[in-house]
């Protein structure tokens, strides 16, 4: 009776070795490109998350530098995007809410990106990170992306919005109750609807 079950145990690890090398084998011979998750992207390019992505984490909607990356094969190296990220927009608020607001929050308060508001980090530590990023926390460089004007109004909301002489932007806006209108149509005897 062992001897029967010595034998079984040793024909399944035959079976299991020829199945995994038949595996190797198959994958030497087709010489077929890994696919990569999206650390390795990162890893590979030398670029953040956020460079590709809308969410820095790597997940969600990309960019248009990420768009033109996967367009072009995703090569080692992503391609210069030197376009305006908000062309005419000139106030420092609009721009946070275009550029930051995804990342870091509305109000500053952080969300994929580090909290800003009441931090006191200095204008030029602003200036810096925006110019350049922070590669390890996942934060693209906005160089050549901003307008010099852009950048200060930019520098100067974030900053304080950080040192607290700036108020964050409010979560929602009171509108004014709707007026509603309406003269009813040659013929009709009521406005609107069906």
């Amino acid at each position: 009776m062992k001897k029967a079950n010595f034998v079984k145990t040793l024909q399944v690890s035959a079976l299991i070795l020829l199945a995994v090398g038949t595996i190797f084998v198959t994958g030497l011979m087709t010489k077929e490109r890994p696919a990569h998750a999206l650390p390795e992207y990162a890893a590979r390019t030398g670029e953040a998350c956020g460079a590709c992505h809308v969410n820095p984490g790597g997940g969600g909607p990309r960019t248009l530098s990420g768009l033109l990356w996967a367009a072009q094969g995703r090569p080692d190296a992503m391609p210069a995007l030197d376009v305006p990220i908000a062309p005419g927009v000139e106030d420092g608020a609009e721009l946070y809410d275009i550029a930051c607001a995804g990342c870091h929050g509305l109000a500053g308060e952080g969300l994929f990106g580090v909290a800003i508001t009441g931090t006191g980090v200095r204008e030029s530590k602003v200036r810096s990170t925006i110019l350049r990023g922070r590669e390890r926390s996942g934060m693209p460089g906005f160089e050549g992306q901003l307008t010099d004007t852009q950048l200060d109004a930019l520098v100067t909301f974030a900053a304080g919005i950080a040192s607290g002489q700036i108020e964050p932007q409010p979560p929602s806006y009171p509108l004014p109750p709707a007026e509603f209108t309406c003269e009813p149509a040659p013929g009709a005897e009521k406005c609107g609807g069906n």
